[in-house]
């Protein structure tokens, strides 16, 4: 059986915040609980991207984020700017930085080089297999710790891009990111009613125009 079989999809209907736009591209800061792309139910329909093809109606998906996950979201405004941001995340020319609650003291700094499968049997969830999988990294660095609450803010760069990355990376080290329900095994004791992953930073050179940019949004956590 699905591990989703009774999820209720109720995204929120706050509209979308632009953080930045140009003739060729539209960053959005996507709020937690708002599926990227539209799922394969209609009532999954409502999306970030059919949201902003309202207003863009040649827009095209860069990247995604996990529907959990709130933060920098960046489209493709035509064919052109699409195939060229493509090129530029196949280069890992773009560096994205993301900020998490996870819980425990984590170590100050590291990485996490193993690599990530699906496991068909449960998806959406993703294991660690190291015959079968993906090469997968992430570099990680401690913030700060509150030692009330058991939990570190961390910042997280993840060097390459696989499903559901930062958060079995982190699970895997024994520091599983706070309210989430798919990897942390007690998701209900998050001091957020969500899960505590938000993509904070974007930085690349704009591939058509050649403008360096680095793009920021409001922590919401």
């Amino acid at each position: 059986m699905p591990i989703n079989d009774n999820f209720v999809y109720a995204p929120p209907q706050e509209p979308l915040i632009i953080l930045y736009e140009d003739e060729d591209l539209v960053v959005i800061d996507k709020p937690a609980g708002l599926l990227s792309v539209p799922g394969r139910l209609p009532e999954h329909h409502d999306s970030a991207y059919l949201r902003v093809i309202e207003k863009y109606p040649d827009a095209r998906i860069t990247h995604r984020l996990d529907m959990a996950t709130s933060g920098i979201l960046m489209f493709a405004k035509h064919r052109d700017a699409e195939v060229a941001v493509s090129k530029m995340f196949q280069a890992r020319t773009v560096r994205k930085n993301y900020i998490a609650l996870v819980q425990g003291r984590i170590d100050e700094e590291g990485s996490v080089d193993v690599p990530l499968i699906t496991d068909w049997e449960n998806r959406p969830r993703q294991i660690v297999h190291f015959e079968l999988g993906k090469h997968a990294k992430t570099l990680f660095q401690r913030l700060e710790y509150n030692p009330v609450d058991d939990i570190s803010r961390v910042l997280l760069t993840p060097i390459t891009g696989r499903s559901h990355q930062l958060r079995v990376h982190m699970q895997y080290i024994g520091h599983p990111i706070t309210g989430d329900k798919l990897y942390h095994p007690s998701p209900a004791q998050s001091p957020l009613n969500r899960m505590a992953l938000h993509a904070c930073f974007l930085a690349f050179k704009q591939p058509l125009t050649g403008e360096i940019l680095e793009l920021r949004g409001s922590i919401p956590f």
